[in-house]
């Protein structure tokens, strides 16, 4: 074989291997590294048994699905949150759907993030339940819908010390005893918030943002102890409570209710989660197109990104203040693709 035609067989396959990417990554609802994982990784039914994971913000969305899923696995579950009621609720439903779990295997434990005197003690009664703690999953905080001209500052302290400053507490209270054991899984449901920057989200991105920050420092910070691992996950627009307990102009002022039906189902964005973690992978996107498109925008095309959200921002301010959706233009999109 000639030294030209085994060239031309290397171009071969570098375009037909290119162009199975594209295809792949126009069907994604995550990014490729994960799906991979998906498709040929470890199995969250291996490698998450017998654990103990400690999930805030259980008590809806996604928290109230991942603590479902992973009762499936055979875990012993803290479930944390302010709303006591809804946790129990929680708790009963994955009772009622594993017979294999008992009553003395999820620990409803009340939890204001924003109250990080009452963090310590959290941990130490979680430890007392359990004596371990293998995985904490920093589920817990809200997110914004108003104009920054329009919101009073109370929103943005609200955000911060709820979304960023609660799970830094959380963690700094829960990391000395993964250090000790040398093992350990730190788990944060993020955003693509806390990637790119959305209109009438500036609070909530800044928190996200803040959070991407200190959680790839900290990993930096762990290179000693290999066994321990920080897991950042972006999600999309998914189905969940995340809007409808969204901030608004003022701390009282509720928010208006919006169709959540045409997003990402939670069970998908869950399983993709375990996925993550059964893994190890340090950062996962997970959306559906175009707005993981638009995460890699952000991340390779910042300038294309900045004039992309420039005029979509606008179509998206209009439809918020005419009392719309103001995601109304992915709606229709992906009722169109569906």
């Amino acid at each position: 074989m000639s030294w030209e035609l085994l060239l031309w067989l290397l171009a071969l396959c570098a375009l037909i291997l290119l162009l199975v990417q594209l295809l792949r990554f126009l069907r994604a609802d995550a990014d490729l590294t994960l799906l991979w994982a998906e498709w040929q990784g470890r199995r969250p039914e291996w490698e998450l048994t017998d654990m103990v994971v400690w999930v805030t913000g259980a008590s809806s969305g996604i928290g109230e699905e991942l603590a479902f899923q992973l009762s499936k696995l055979g875990v012993s579950l803290v479930l944390s949150a302010r709303r006591v009621q809804e946790l129990e609720r929680v708790k009963r439903r994955c009772l009622g759907q594993n017979g294999n779990l008992k009553e003395k295997d999820i620990l409803v434990l009340p939890l204001d993030l924003t109250d990080t005197s009452s963090h310590e003690a959290a941990t130490k009664a979680v430890l007392q339940e359990f004596g371990k703690i293998d995985i904490l999953v920093n589920n817990g905080g809200r997110s914004q819908r108003s104009l920054v001209l329009e919101a009073s500052l109370d929103i943005f302290k609200e955000l911060i010390n709820l979304n960023y400053i609660g799970t830094v507490s959380l963690t700094k209270c829960v990391l000395p005893h993964m250090v000790e054991r040398k093992q350990g899984k730190i788990v944060t449901v993020n955003s693509i918030a806390g990637i790119a920057a959305v209109s009438l989200s500036s609070g909530y991105c800044a928190s996200k943002h803040a959070l991407r920050g200190f959680f790839n420092s900290l990993q930096s910070e762990l290179g000693q102890y290999p066994g321990i691992t920080i897991c950042n996950v972006y999600p999309g627009p998914v189905q969940s409570e995340v809007v409808k307990n969204a901030l608004t102009e003022e701390l009282t002022k509720p928010m208006r209710n919006i169709d959540q039906s045409y997003k990402m189902a939670t069970s998908r964005c869950v399983r993709l989660m375990l996925i993550s973690m059964a893994n190890d992978l340090k950062e996962v996107w997970i959306s559906d197109h175009p707005v993981l498109l638009g995460a890699y925008i952000w991340q390779y095309m910042p300038t294309l990104a900045l004039w992309l959200n420039y005029k979509l921002g606008k179509k998206r301010i209009q439809n918020f203040k005419n009392n719309l959706d103001p995601d109304l233009p992915y709606k229709l999109w992906k009722t169109k693709r569906d």
